[in-house]
């Protein structure tokens, strides 16, 4: 096969295949492993309620904050047991998908 510089090698099975990238997969952003200790926004949307403190010891289940999406009410709750260590929105902010909302510690 020809040894382009803008092609990339990859494997299926026992056959080898030359193909160029798109800007777009050659641009993406790299894949990192989430921290458990981060809790993140999944979807856009308004902060309507926060329920916890700074300091404040939470088990897993209890209520963490209220956000607001496509006009539904989701009530984002605690994965496992640990202690907020830092909040970083507050009500009637406007969050991103995968903004970072509450930092835990264990």
């Amino acid at each position: 096969m020809s040894k382009d510089k803008d092609l990339v090698g990859f494997r299926v099975q026992s056959l080898e295949y030359q193909t160029k990238l798109t800007k777009k997969f050659a641009n993406r952003q790299a894949w990192k492993e989430p921290n458990p200790l981060e809790i993140r926004s999944y979807i856009p949307g308004t902060i309507i309620d926060i329920q916890v403190e700074v300091g404040q010891v939470l088990k897993e289940g209890d209520n963490v904050l209220v956000l607001q999406a496509m006009k539904m009410l989701n009530q984002i709750t605690m994965p496992f047991d640990a202690k907020v260590k830092e909040i970083h929105i507050k009500e009637g902010d406007r969050v991103p998908k995968n903004e970072l909302m509450i930092l835990l510690e264990e």
